[in-house]
């Protein structure tokens, strides 16, 4: 049985991290993708096909090439995930502008 791959699976390793972040400019192919890395060619084929059996990036065959792009439609899980964290984030932030604030309102006030 085959084993079922997620996102978060994908995105746990930092090279897969980096051939997102490579093809969110523009879908390149894949002989292009393994010369960016020093890695072999087997290894980017490997991390290709974990991105794609986890439906981040799809592989088009073009003439003699195989052409990746990113489908970032795949990242939502990602973001809705990432979600909670942000909110809670974004309010630590506003307490300590608040606290700044406070602070340099208080040193022009001397």
């Amino acid at each position: 049985m085959e084993k079922r791959r997620d996102v978060f699976q994908a995105i746990a390793d930092p090279t897969r991290r980096d051939i997102i972040s490579l093809l969110a400019g523009r879908p390149l192919p894949l002989n292009a993708i393994a010369d960016r890395f020093h890695l072999s060619r087997q290894a980017i084929s490997l991390h290709i096909k974990i991105l794609t059996e986890c439906g981040l990036i799809a592989v088009q065959p073009q003439g003699r090439e195989r052409h990746c792009s990113i489908q970032a439609d795949k990242l939502a899980a990602i973001d809705a995930w990432l979600s909670p964290f942000r909110a809670l984030w974004e309010a630590r932030f506003e307490r300590l502008d608040q606290v700044l604030t406070t602070i340099q309102s208080t040193e022009h006030a001397d």
